[in-house]
């Protein structure tokens, strides 16, 4: 059991999927925080997959990566950017891992020949999993879980967290359910049934809401919150509006503090009403919605611009770097097929071109168009990790002279493989959590426009690569023009490259973007639009 300190928050969703229940669960950590709290958030998944890692884009969108190393939920990146929370591998918990753990477990005669059923062994490594994350110290732990209310692979986990209502005591337990108030244009209304039913689910499981908050294109009026109280059994003032923003995502929390949410948990949680501070976040959102600066266009160049939650940390970074640097934005995503079709004029106009990570070959010879076209253009560019790689392989190809120049991954036993498989990577077999994760130190080059960004010699930042640059053409491209300016401490790793003849022209190895907040941009981010703004006034 946790010190009897650690309150408990536990988030769920009705009706749809994909409702915020990631961003307002943040939100409600920012809040809890600014009253001075000590707060750790999880997100619970109730697929069978043992992590996001192996998983399509299209299906999942991106993978998060945190410090530890732990491929995690894009959820996970919205506690950090909101709450700054540090999450690890106790953060992130899917229905593959808990009933690998329970199975390894019979396996080894941990349950002496009981017959392993889900409840109450799976509810117990859930509960298990839940109580992980309330270290000494922690104030209140929230905990959100993936899915829909009457999912049948998420009745183990509100079981579990029906369960924790009575294990903890229901002073310590506070139950959120985010739910859908549609609108009917047919009809021209909102429509509280599906709420109701959504809320009905949940009683029947057992878990009453103390709390529900609604998702909404319209403002609900007075007969809506008493439906709503009435018939999902929530005190009315527990019935919270979460009406879509205008500009960002970072007005939630500012919204939900106007209607006292966070009072309103602290009052149940008996806990006491410090007070809130949000000056700087409300700063930060006013340099958002007016900006003092030029407009400035970004070229994001990638092969799932159909489905924006694939780089969602990219383009969250990039607002990033546009709030520190006071300007107005326009990101442009843009396909990188398309460019290997001679579509390049969409690169015309540009103030800066990005090109994130991926893997596969697919869209590889845009992204290298991408990246020429920056180049000779003397437009601001930054690669990120396969950014990195293209910088790597369109240099060797353009300006070393290598013309068939390529990565082992795109041409297996190419004649100039610049980018190769890691040598620590070629005896793994497995696909799922085997990559170089997690933080790592970097060295920087004095002078670079690496270390220039960073204001320090020596950093650490996050990876998800298998391959590398490959050291003996490292010579070759730094005559080129391309100079390594980021090692690994024992000079083996090239962890970024730039060009000190370009406007602003740097590729990390590395995934700066796990680590940009819109308080605390990431240093390359900002750098980067701080670049794009010169060249947008030009």
């Amino acid at each position: 059991m946790p010190h009897n300190r650690c309150k408990f928050i536990f988030v769920t969703g009705g009706v749809v999927s994909s409702l915020g229940k990631g961003i307002t669960a943040a939100s409600i950590a920012l809040l809890l925080r600014q009253r001075g709290y000590t707060v750790t958030m999880q997100k619970l998944d109730p697929y069978l997959n043992i992590d996001p890692g192996t998983m399509s884009p299209y299906q999942h969108g991106e993978v998060y990566v945190t410090d530890d190393g732990t491929e995690a939920d894009l959820d996970l990146g919205h506690y950090e950017r909101f709450a700054g929370v540090s999450c690890n591998r106790n953060s992130n918990y899917t229905a593959g891992k808990i009933y690998s753990s329970v199975l390894a477990r019979e396996r080894e005669g941990g349950y002496l020949g009981s017959t392993v059923q889900v409840i109450p062994h799976i509810t117990d490594e859930i509960k298990k999993a839940v109580l992980s994350q309330a270290d000494e110290g922690i104030d209140i732990a929230i905990t959100e879980v993936g899915g829909t209310a009457g999912d049948i692979e998420g009745l183990p986990f509100l079981e579990a967290l029906r369960e924790l209502g009575q294990d903890l005591g229901r002073e310590n337990v506070l139950y959120i359910h985010l739910t859908l108030i549609p609108w009917l244009s047919a009809s021209r209304e909102l429509k509280t049934k599906p709420s109701q039913q959504s809320a009905s689910i949940l009683r029947n499981i057992g878990i009453i809401p103390d709390i529900l908050i609604c998702r909404t294109e319209r403002s609900l009026q007075e007969e809506h919150y008493n439906k709503l109280s009435m018939f999902c059994n929530v005190p009315l003032e527990a019935v919270i509006e979460e009406k879509d923003v205008e500009n960002s995502i970072y007005e939630v929390p500012v919204e939900l503090a106007e209607q006292k949410l966070d009072e309103l948990i602290l009052k149940r949680l008996k806990l006491p009403l410090n007070n809130l501070d949000l000056d700087d976040w409300k700063t930060m959102i006013s340099r958002i919605v007016h900006p003092s600066g030029p407009l400035v266009k970004i070229g994001v160049i990638g092969k799932y611009m159909g489905l924006r939650d694939a780089y969602k940390s990219i383009f969250e970074a990039l607002t990033h770097g546009g709030i520190s640097n006071d300007v107005a934005m326009e990101i442009k995503g843009i396909e990188s097929e398309d460019l290997e079709r001679g579509t390049t004029g969409v690169l015309e106009g540009l103030d800066g071109i990005l090109v994130p990570g991926g893997f596969g070959h697919r869209g590889i010879e845009g992204k290298l168009e991408a990246v020429r076209f920056a180049r000779e253009k003397n437009i601001p560019f930054l690669g990120i990790c396969l950014g990195m790689q293209c910088a790597v392989i369109e240099t060797a190809r353009h300006l070393v002279g290598l013309p068939d120049a390529n990565s082992s991954e795109f041409t297996p036993g190419c004649s100039h493989p610049v980018i190769h498989l890691m040598e620590e990577q070629n005896a793994v077999t497995d696909k799922g959590g085997t990559m170089r994760l997690g933080l790592y130190p970097c060295v920087l080059l004095d002078g670079s426009a690496a270390q220039s960004a960073y204001g320090s010699g020596r950093i650490s930042e996050r990876h998800r690569h298998r391959y590398e640059l490959n050291n003996e053409y490292r010579e070759r491209l730094e005559e080129a023009g391309l100079v390594c300016s980021g090692l690994s401490p024992d000079g083996d790793l090239v962890e970024i490259v730039e060009r000190p003849d370009h406007a602003w022209f740097v590729a990390c190895q590395f995934h700066p973007e796990f680590t940009s907040t819109p308080l605390k941009p990431n240093p390359l981010f900002r750098a980067f639009i701080g670049a794009t703004r010169e060249h947008a006034c030009e």
